[in-house]
């Protein structure tokens, strides 16, 4: 599905050359990052590359040892800054005796134009459960509660972190609809995700960090073709030996009738392998998604 926004040219925030240190050890080492409205940025990287860190720097939560952060044209610190984000963090602790429409109620009060009850509600689709208290729902409700909190201010920038985790199928598709529909209407969202699949579906742009360094920011689509090989399999009677030669062909091995490649680029090696051999059948290529080049990525960084 097309997406239909624009993403705005002045960032929303930033991170320039920002190093934070930890008790002598590096966890920022002077990476510089930029988010825009209308756009949804997946930050993504193993444990300890560095994501946590610079979501605390970017929300003012962390001082920066070196290098400047700006949220929302300012100080990261500053209250009027903060209320134009909303947050929803991967561990968060609210009151469990409270019934989910005072807890959101709770949190409307602190915006200046917060969105009417029943919409965060029905964003998150939580309807049926504003008058069930907090602590008696289950993992994934809670997440859906955290996730109408996050949305409640109309924020202009919203941070997830890891924000499907333990939603059962429906209820992440419920949630990518809403983020979908608030990128739509200018929101820019940063999300880290250990579900690669989810930042697939959901990311304009991706940045990859690795031990505090940015290893990759472009496109979602720059992913594919230049970072991640195809897989190919199709039942042919080329000779292994043959194959393995010819430009882009990583790997080639066979499999009874069948050839199996990886291969990139793969149209080259493709269009080749239906040029020599006219019996070809079976045709099929798989991969060049962005959980290959993640992997491939992290692994050639490390």
């Amino acid at each position: 599905m097309p997406r239909m926004h624009t993403p705005s040219v002045t960032p929303l925030a930033s991170l320039d050359t920002v190093k934070v240190t930890y008790r002598a050890a590096p966890a920022l080492r002077g990476i510089s990052l930029q988010v825009h409205g209308g756009e949804v940025l997946a930050l993504l990287g193993r444990n300890g590359a560095g994501k946590s860190t610079a979501i605390a720097v970017l929300l003012g939560l962390r001082h920066a040892d070196a290098g400047t952060a700006v949220l929302m044209g300012g100080d990261p610190q500053s209250r009027r800054q903060r209320a134009q984000v909303g947050v929803m963090l991967q561990s968060t602790a609210l009151p469990e005796k409270l019934q989910v429409g005072e807890l959101v109620d709770q949190f409307r009060a602190s915006y200046p134009d917060p969105l009417p009850l029943q919409e965060a509600l029905a964003t998150a689709g939580i309807e049926s459960l504003q008058h069930r208290r907090y602590g008696q729902l289950s993992g994934g409700q809670q997440r859906r509660v955290q996730f109408a909190i996050a949305v409640c201010g109309r924020p202009h920038l919203l941070f997830l972190d890891e924000p499907t985790t333990g939603l059962d199928v429906d209820s992440r598709q419920v949630m990518w609809k809403a983020i979908r529909r608030l990128v739509s209407d200018g929101c820019g969202v940063v999300l880290t995700t250990h579900y690669l699949e989810e930042a697939e579906a959901l990311a304009d742009r991706v940045i990859v960090l690795e031990q505090g360094r940015v290893l990759a920011d472009g496109p979602i689509a720059s992913f594919r073709p230049q970072l991640a090989p195809r897989r190919i399999r199709c039942r042919s009677a080329l000779q292994v030996d043959v194959v393995r030669h010819w430009p882009g062909v990583r790997e080639v091995q066979r499999d009874g009738a069948y050839l199996q490649l990886l291969a990139e680029p793969a149209e080259a090696v493709v269009a080749r392998l239906l040029a020599d051999d006219p019996q070809l059948q079976e045709l099929e290529v798989r991969g060049g998604g962005l959980a290959e080049a993640f992997v491939e990525m992290t692994q050639e960084a490390a």
